[in-house]
């Protein structure tokens, strides 16, 4: 893993102190991606890890970064709910700047779950060459009748979602019944869930659902 253009330390860091990590491709990047992490995951977990080594084996550069929430977590080891929502709007808008100040060429923003709900409500603002979502939470975990895709309808910037079909929070049936915007592509993975795991019944393992989902990403993003 590549550590960035200034590497892991101070000068990589973002502006409220919060570490960031780039994963570099062997040749030169296509484009960059800046990944969020999810709600109850940090931005190096397992999931994360095989998204960034594996779009950067493909050529895109990856910048993951945590929310301040998550990484005081690191600092005592307590778990505690995502800030509100304004302060990861803004978290994200310092990130991207950083971001755009020191690489050129195409750049999009993503996420899982909650990074990329958090990324969808700034990509236009952005002029985001790309959306990326990985298990776009659609709803709330229980509440299918409080969909959040209000703004989905309107969305502007090239979006590739990838789903789980039996996904707890935006289910293929469900999703189905949606208004969302002709940039918007839905890439559904058979018999997965919230994180992309499929049923022990299918085909599929979650490595083959993984890889898959980091195909299509770099499909999209026009690299290898």
């Amino acid at each position: 893993m590549s550590k960035g253009p200034s590497g892991f330390i101070d000068a990589g860091q973002c502006e409220q102190g919060l570490p960031w990590l780039w994963d570099e491709p062997p040749q030169a990047a296509s484009s960059t991606l800046i990944l969020a992490h999810g709600a109850g995951a940090p931005m190096d977990s397992p999931f994360m890890q095989t998204m960034a080594q594996g779009l950067a084996a493909r050529g895109v550069r990856v910048v993951r970064f945590e929310f301040a929430y998550m990484a005081q977590r690191r600092v005592d080891g307590r778990k505690r709910p995502p800030n509100p929502q304004a302060q990861l709007l803004q978290q994200w808008r310092e990130v991207h700047a950083q971001v755009r100040q020191r690489v050129s060429g195409p750049l999009s923003v993503g996420g899982k779950s909650m990074g990329g709900r958090m990324a969808s409500l700034l990509a236009d603002e952005f002029g985001a060459s790309a959306l990326v979502c990985l298990g776009y939470p659609f709803y709330a975990a229980g509440k299918p009748e409080k969909p959040r895709v209000a703004h989905l309808a309107e969305l502007r910037t090239p979006t590739l979602i990838i789903q789980g079909e039996r996904d707890a929070l935006g289910n293929r049936e469900t999703v189905a019944g949606y208004e969302l915007s002709a940039a918007i592509e839905v890439h559904w993975l058979q018999a997965a869930d919230h994180d992309l795991k499929p049923l022990k019944a299918s085909s599929f393992s979650h490595q083959q659902h993984l890889q898959t989902a980091v195909g299509a990403i770099a499909a999209y993003l026009g690299a290898g």
